[in-house]
């Protein structure tokens, strides 16, 4: 376990998700004493003198929401380097601790980091826990036969999404838990990371990158229409995928350095949360293709970020587009080795030779660290389209036959 090899292990990920029953189960296991930062006594004494609540915590000892406290990670710091003894303490965060701005130490090479994103399709299903990025990698698809055909393979797993209490609540709750959640997170989490002048503008900016969802992201022409300047906009969207709202995946380019400057793809990191800021149900997306599309490639892409997250194979996730727009890949991963697993994502429920155009012409130029190229679909089989190249049901996503 990390907390036997590492001084400061941290489990962070989105509010909801899970962490702070992960970090009550661990530390009685441990016999760790728990402190939490949303009790208000707490979070007061860890403000005003984090040195000194750090050192009358003693160690080990459990602390759960440290991100409302961002002084408590230098006074830990300072802990650990007196003593380097592992286990000394066990953090969880709702903001990603390395890139929030209040947050400069990070605790390199200090801090494990253990990220825990909603719950997994495969999670809900209770189907066992072999992963489809490693299969993917590997070059072996994963087999499925489907028992249901076209949208109705996704719509309500995407409506629901994987916050464990709206997995586990009554259908008619969805609405105000979403609507509660994103309050939440806006006047309370969201003043925690950074002095927001414009907090109002951020709902906006969430909504705007919802609406634009799968979809490429410029900076400037999102903040001319928002009335905002660019480093307002590029600023508060990293306070979005701080808090694990958002997800923005760089677009991939064999020069590493010309990923960097290259316009980002936007996902909504939960889809029953992106369903509710687009005010999308089963009926919507039933009769908007356009929309089913949009909300289908983000389903199937955050759910490949939660396999990312414990797969075997580290690897990273981009997305390809030509600048002329030719030519363009939904998603790619790339291993540490260079190897690319290139996927496509279509909400039909069939897929033909068409529809592997970009996958076979990116296979093609990238042919020796090509492991394979998939269509996502919504049909029931796993076929082969060739070398390399499979279209795969998107319940083989949770329910293959591994």
């Amino acid at each position: 376990m990390a907390l036997d090899a590492m001084r400061v292990v941290a489990v962070l990920g989105p509010r909801q998700a899970g962490k702070s029953t992960l970090l009550s189960t661990i530390a009685k296991r441990r016999g760790m004493p728990l402190v939490s930062l949303d009790d208000e006594t707490a979070l007061r004494q860890a403000r005003s003198d984090p040195v000194g609540f750090i050192a009358d915590l003693g160690r080990p000892v459990a602390i759960d929401e440290v991100q409302r406290a961002p002084g408590l990670l230098l006074a830990i710091k300072t802990s650990v380097d007196r003593d380097p003894s592992p286990g000394a303490f066990l953090l969880t965060g709702s903001a990603n601790l390395l890139t929030a701005p209040r947050i400069v130490d990070s605790l390199a090479g200090r801090m494990g980091i253990v990220t825990l994103l909603p719950l997994s399709q495969s999670e809900i299903a209770r189907h066992p826990p072999d992963n489809v990025v490693d299969r993917l990698f590997a070059g072996t698809p994963p087999t499925s036969v489907s028992t249901h055909v076209g949208r109705a393979t996704f719509v309500e797993r995407a409506l629901v999404g994987g916050y464990p209490e709206v997995v586990l609540g009554p259908m008619g709750v969805r609405r105000e838990w979403h609507a509660g959640y994103l309050e939440t997170l806006m006047s309370r989490d969201l003043r925690d990371l950074d002095d927001v002048r414009k907090a109002g503008e951020v709902p906006r900016l969430l909504r705007a990158l919802a609406a634009r969802a799968s979809s490429t992201v410029s900076w400037t022409p999102l903040g001319r229409d928002l009335g905002l300047d660019r480093r307002t906009v590029t600023s508060y969207a990293q306070l979005l995928d701080a808090l694990y709202l958002t997800q923005l995946v760089p677009s991939w380019r064999a020069s590493l350095g010309a990923r960097e400057i290259a316009a980002p793809k936007v996902h909504i990191l939960d889809s029953g949360l992106l369903c509710h800021l687009l005010n999308a149900d089963a009926e919507r997306l039933a009769s908007d293709p356009a929309l089913a599309g949009q909300v289908f490639e983000s389903f199937c892409a955050t759910e490949l970020f939660r396999h990312l997250g414990w797969s075997t194979t580290r690897a990273r996730a981009y997305h390809y587009r030509e600048s002329d727009g030719r030519r363009e890949v939904d998603l790619l991963l790339e291993s540490t080795q260079g190897q690319i697993v290139a996927i496509e994502m279509k909400s039909a429920a069939t897929v033909g030779d068409a529809d592997f155009a970009s996958l076979r012409w990116f296979r093609d130029r990238r042919t020796a660290d090509f492991a394979i190229g998939v269509v996502v679909y919504t049909g029931e089989r796993t076929i082969n389209f060739g070398d390399r190249l499979w279209a795969l049901p998107v319940s083989a996503l949770w329910a293959a036959d591994m």
